[in-house]
């Protein structure tokens, strides 16, 4: 969830893919190199409005889909589930018949990120996932109390905040919204570990966030570890990870704004150029 005000207007052709039960909304910028983008929870690809010039400069097509019950793309009978929401992406993928895609996300998206590596590494050739932890206890228990009061009931506070006005603008349903914040709620409830995930990729990856995102540096230093850094990396590089993986921490940056920063721009075109 942020807090920062996306509303700045992107141009693209919106389209719709009918895929795994979803009628998807999605949008394409540019030309070039395939790369998807997936928003954070509560928002919409327009998250991404402030830095997709700046990709499509870069020499890329920016794929802007609207996760499950976000957006221009109504929920179905399912839970929220980043699992779930890969294979969405996957198939998204193949139904636009492309061969392999850089994939990068923000928040809960970059949990969709994570997993459209994991599970279809045919699909991907880079990924970057930015402002995502690994575990519910890498966080401060103050955060995950605030977690856990999101549901239907807070509905009402969250009346006049962009993510409020973006779904009253945008969703098929306008009045799904209570029912959205319950999905997420169940979602942040249901404990989770992604750290064997993490051992287990296989497609370059970029772990990327704020010097003051959600979850400490130190959190996103055990991440850099697990992918085999955390050490010299050698005069000429050869001591980096064999997987082609990187780890930004964006100075400046916190977890309600990174997802719009130039700077996570930057960073994402030298590591998917590199």
């Amino acid at each position: 969830m942020t807090t920062t005000d996306w509303t700045t207007e992107t141009k693209g052709e919106g389209r719709y893919a009918d895929v795994n039960g979803l009628h998807l909304y999605y949008e394409l910028h540019g030309s070039g190199h395939p790369l998807v983008l997936l928003h954070g929870g509560l928002g919409s690809g327009e998250m991404f409005g402030p830095v997709i010039s700046l990709l499509v400069g870069g020499g890329y097509q920016v794929i802007l889909p609207d996760l499950q019950g976000h957006g221009r793309t109504a929920d179905i009978d399912r839970p929220l589930d980043i699992r779930l929401m890969a294979d969405d992406i996957a198939a998204l993928v193949r139904h636009l018949g492309l061969d392999r895609v850089d994939v990068m996300g923000y928040s809960l998206g970059a949990g969709v990120a994570l997993f459209t590596a994991v599970k279809y590494p045919e699909l991907v050739r880079k990924a970057i996932v930015t402002s995502a932890y690994l575990r519910p206890d890498a966080v401060d228990p103050a955060l995950l109390a605030q977690q856990a009061a999101v549901g239907a009931a807070a509905a009402d506070m969250l009346k006049g905040t962009p993510m409020y006005e973006t779904y009253l603008r945008l969703a098929p349903n306008p009045g799904d919204f209570p029912k959205l914040l319950d999905k997420i709620g169940a979602m942040m409830a249901t404990p989770y570990d992604y750290t064997e995930e993490v051992r287990r990729l296989s497609v370059p990856t970029m772990f990327a966030a704020g010097d003051m995102d959600q979850a400490p540096v130190r959190h996103y230093a055990d991440i850099w570890d697990l992918l085999g850094g955390g050490r010299d990396g050698g005069w000429m590089g050869e001591n980096r990870p064999t997987g082609g993986h990187a780890l930004a921490i964006l100075p400046g940056l916190q977890h309600y704004n990174a997802f719009a920063s130039p700077l996570l721009a930057a960073v994402a075109l030298s590591f998917l150029g590199s």
